[in-house]
């Protein structure tokens, strides 16, 4: 018996002190998933540390971009043509009234519960109600001072709120300056209703110049470079971009450094100040440009009166520099800041002022190519300077009568009178003697069959300079002796522009054949060397003796020779033309008038395009073309013979 207790005690002493497997392996899981723990832990800290951060950074920092001013555009005088204004609006910091929006959102929904009403709004939609009896409060607090009654608009206060909390949100924009003296006088230094101070596009001229200099339009997306946070939630104060004209060609120039603040935010999104990070946004770059604003002003005061639409170019013959790229009807460019309404976009468009003749227009040059054909023949040897003809008021090409352009015979006249009297009977007959060939391959020598290539967008490229090949082709018909006779007076088929026409007559001017046209000032640059036009002294005075005559008192531009309209000591070689062209109105006259002056040292080259508007009606070149350009050279010339001002020396002090 005691020998069996005994047993049974080992056995049981045994079997206590064994180990039970399933407790093993539950020691081992438990080991396991601590190490596992644990090298999760040490991963996360010591390998996830960084995006750990990164995350908190992106969740709680916000970036606001302020764009920079953009840069001023000048005259070659140093005028201002575009500057900037400053725009005043009074603005709300949303984020200094968090504890107003909470204490309004407690009494609405109070107000709500205490009227038993059982369509008690969402709590979204009470605080939404909430924030805007608040930010009209603040709207009220201005409405008193400039005794305005303005109403704050709820959706668009939701959608700011949603969307830009960080940036001020606009109760009233672009305020008169004496409302903003008010408003600065009035209101509280440390109230989260302030004047916001911003610039905006000024145009001192209004619509001078519009084609050329353009207008901006929002930008809404620009960036800063090399300033942190690219990867944040970023707002943006609206900038603005170059649409059209010169603020679109220069855009990067002109564009300014943007600004930029970098804020920590609670989880409501509010900012917590102070700032992390800040830089002051900058002004874009200058631009001076080559116009003239003097004679832009006076050329566009004469387009005006003409009550027709066309174009004005006047160059530096030497230089190639715009000082006249006018074009009308034209458009107010301030107009367009802070924004073109939808009203004043409907009377450019209906008026047709969109529209850039100078650059953009194509037409028919009329008599003022008979320079170009006069140049053709006489390289050619098929115009001599003494060469006649007898003009008996019309032409015969086979059996078809090609009119004179006076409308009566002039008889026997010569080469410098045809020019003079500008008498089609003599480029008709000299001109078939050219040939249309000869006649398209100097108009290519000039550079007629291709753009400018000015600093601006938009230029076309569809200019036209015909010959039998290129009518079989795009006409699928030959070349007949009518073409080239209309060839000759610079009508038919042949296309070209008003600044192409300028670039021609400064061209004509230096004896050479190309004058590339630039809108960028500089005082510096050099005389034009191209090729040379190819003409003999004799026969370019020939030329000069024609062209002087057209602006003296036998001419087709007499009206300078006028006594109210005599310019003093200044001789012009000059051109006039009138082209024709049917519309669905009826046959429309287009006058041309080139010219260069002086005549001894060429300096200035303009010309002019005016578009007849009503059919059948009389446009010459010398009666609307050469009034504008009269305007022009007056206004040069005057300038450059003005008597210099006196210069004040001080007396010396005597000792």
């Amino acid at each position: 018996m005691a020998g069996n207790l005994a047993d049974q005690s080992g056995s049981l002493v045994e079997s206590h002190k064994g180990y039970d497997p399933r407790v093993i392996l539950f020691y081992f899981i438990m080991a396991l998933l601590l190490a596992v723990l644990t090298g999760g832990i040490a991963y996360q800290q010591l390998f996830q540390a960084g995006q750990h951060h990164e995350r908190e950074r992106m969740q709680s920092q916000r970036r606001i971009l302020v764009p920079g001013p953009r840069g001023n555009i000048y005259d070659r005088n140093g005028r201002l043509l575009v500057g900037n204004r400053p725009r005043f609006a009074a603005v709300l910091y949303l984020d200094e009234l968090r504890g107003e929006f909470r204490r309004e959102f407690i009494l609405v929904r109070k107000n709500y519960r205490d009227s038993g009403d059982k369509d008690v709004p969402s709590a979204t939609q009470l605080e939404q109600l909430a924030r805007t009896s608040v930010v009209q409060r603040y709207l009220d607090q201005v409405n008193d001072i400039l005794r305005r009654n303005d109403r704050v608009d709820g959706n668009d206060l939701r959608r700011h709120f949603a969307r830009e909390l960080l940036l001020p949100y606009t109760l009233l924009d672009d305020l008169a300056a004496a409302d903003y003296a008010r408003l600065l006088e009035s209101l509280p230094v440390r109230s989260p209703l302030q004047v916001y101070t911003s610039s905006t596009r000024l145009y001192p001229y209004g619509s001078a110049a519009a084609h050329t200099l353009g207008y901006v339009g929002i930008d809404p997306d620009f960036e800063a470079q090399d300033f942190p946070g690219e990867d944040l939630t970023t707002f943006k104060m609206k900038g603005t971009i170059g649409r059209s004209g010169l603020e679109k060609r220069y855009d990067d120039q002109l564009q300014g450094e943007p600004g930029g603040t970098i804020f920590r935010v609670d989880p409501s999104g509010y900012k917590i100040n102070p700032p992390l990070e800040r830089r002051l946004p900058v002004q874009g770059k200058n631009l001076t440009t080559s116009l003239d604003l003097d004679l832009q002003l006076a050329a566009e005061k004469a387009m005006t009166e003409t009550e027709m639409a066309g174009a004005a170019v006047a160059l530096d013959v030497a230089t190639g520099e715009v000082l006249v790229l006018a074009s009308k009807p034209d458009y107010n460019l301030n107009d367009f800041t802070p924004r073109l309404s939808s009203a004043k976009a409907a009377e450019i468009n209906e008026k047709g002022a969109w529209y850039h003749r100078a650059i953009q227009g194509i037409y028919a040059p009329g008599s003022a190519f008979k320079v170009l054909i006069s140049i053709a023949g006489l390289r050619s040897g098929a115009i001599l300077p003494d060469s006649q003809v007898d003009c008996p008021g019309y032409y015969l090409v086979g059996s078809r009568r090609f009119p004179c352009h006076a409308g009566y015979a002039h008889g026997l006249i010569d080469y410098p009178t045809a020019v003079e009297k500008s008498c089609n009977i003599f480029f008709y007959k000299y001109g078939l003697d050219i040939g249309p060939n000869l006649i398209a391959a100097e108009a290519r020598r000039f550079h007629f069959d291709r753009p400018t290539g000015i600093e601006l967008a938009h230029e076309t490229r569809h200019m036209i300079v015909p010959d039998p090949e290129w009518k079989l082709r795009t006409q699928q018909d030959r070349w007949f002796p009518g073409d080239t006779a209309n060839y000759a007076i610079g009508q038919g088929f042949l296309g070209v522009t008003p600044l192409q026409m300028a670039a021609f007559a400064a061209s004509v001017a230096r004896g050479q054949v190309l004058t590339p046209p630039t809108l960028l000032h500089d005082p510096a640059r050099p005389p034009l060397r191209t090729e040379p036009a190819g003409l003999s002294a004799e026969n370019y005075a020939a030329l000069l003796r024609g062209m002087e005559r057209v602006t003296l008192s036998a001419g087709t531009a007499k009206i300078f020779a006028q006594p109210f309209m005599h310019i003093p000591n200044l001789r012009i070689a000059g051109k006039t033309g009138t082209a024709q062209k049917r519309t669905e109105k009826g046959t429309l006259n287009f006058a041309w008038f080139i010219c260069f002056a002086p005549i001894e040292r060429p300096e200035i080259a303009i010309a002019v395009m005016i578009e007849g508007d009503t059919p059948g009606e009389e446009t010459g070149g010398g009666r609307y073309s050469v009034p504008v350009a009269h305007a022009i050279l007056k206004t040069w010339w005057e300038r450059k013979t003005r008597p210099a001002a006196p210069v004040f020396t001080p007396f010396k002090r005597l000792e």
